[in-house]
């Protein structure tokens, strides 16, 4: 009886209330995919995995699965995302500008116009990190030592077109140096090689290396942002260093093309309610997770903008070979 009467109201407010229809998406038995281009560990496995919790207690039946993708510098994951029914069973985590330079760079099989976007998450500022005992006391040792040793001092990043590698780019420019850039498949492959001392640098966000900081195993030269993140306050910014620098990764969670308004409007009110509860604010504060929650609409208003920028950065200078 109760099941009939639910299915009746269901019916009879179809009309003028398509978004309430579209919360019968989510059955328990079915999980929605989320598709990480990064490995486990990373920064977007690690917004993933800590955010959705709450977006699930606010899509009533949903079950999330986090699904990394990490191999093609993330193309595998952008292309699923962008591919995928827009059904509600499968949504992604994308960044700026790492999800915008592969469609610049190379053929892929998405642009980032077809994201349906959700909402922005997480801004983290890009840094240069060392060994605790590292000669490199500062970005000036590095670019010093980077002239002295052209194009042999070793900087790892997360991969060609990544922020971590637009970062070492912006730096040889601005500094009038160069570096020998060793690409990896997300940041803990870099991490694991710079403790192994198989290379000098290791360029990635800052929250990514605060607690290997904290422990005293790492020292970070500087981070990009254009001012301190509170979380590594000690640590000056490019611009403090004397080098007109700025980087960082964007993170949020992004759709399939051409999603029913109903289903939409459903994600996005999720997000933004996961972006504004207390208990998440404060468990991102623990995790050392640097917020900036946006609208879907100031999301996409964000990659759309860098896309248009770094299409003119690539006309001018490509960062691929």
């Amino acid at each position: 009886m109760r099941r009939r009467q639910l299915l009746g109201a269901i019916a009879l407010t179809g009309a003028m209330a398509a978004p309430r229809i579209a919360r019968a998406a989510w059955p328990s038995d079915r999980p929605i995919q989320v598709l990480v281009p990064g490995p486990g560990g990373g920064g977007m496995d690690i917004l993933a995995r800590t955010i959705l919790p709450y977006v699930q207690r606010r899509l009533p039946g949903a079950n999330f699965v986090v699904v990394n993708r990490p191999t093609a510098g993330g193309q595998q994951a952008f292309e699923g995302v962008a591919q995928a029914a827009p059904d509600g069973f499968t949504i992604g985590a994308a960044q700026a500008p790492n999800s915008i330079t592969l469609p610049i760079e190379r053929q892929v099989r998405y642009r980032v116009q077809d994201f349906t976007f959700l909402g922005n998450v997480i801004e983290d500022p890009c840094g240069l990190w060392v060994m605790a005992e590292s000669p490199i006391r500062s970005v000036t040792d590095l670019v010093t030592m980077a002239k002295a040793r052209p194009g042999q001092v070793t900087i790892g990043t997360a991969g060609v077109g990544s922020d971590d590698h637009l970062l070492v780019l912006a730096l040889q420019d601005a500094a009038g140096c160069e570096f020998s850039h060793v690409p990896f498949n997300g940041t803990p492959p870099i991490v694991t090689n710079l403790l192994s001392r198989s290379i000098a640098v290791g360029s990635f966000n800052m929250s990514e290396g605060l607690g290997l900081m904290r422990e005293g195993a790492l020292r970070a030269l500087a981070q990009g942002g254009p001012e301190r993140w509170s979380g590594t306050s000690g640590v000056p910014t490019f611009r403090e260093a004397g080098f007109a620098v700025i980087g960082g990764s964007t993170r949020g969670l992004v759709a399939p093309p051409n999603m029913p308004a109903g289903i939409l409007e459903q994600l996005r009110v999720a997000v933004a309610g996961a972006n504004a509860d207390p208990n998440w604010i404060a468990d991102a504060e623990r995790l050392n997770l640097p917020l900036r929650p946006m609208t879907a609409e100031a999301q996409e208003r964000l990659f759309l903008d860098q896309d248009a920028s770094l299409r003119a950065l690539w006309a001018r200078k490509p960062w691929r070979d």
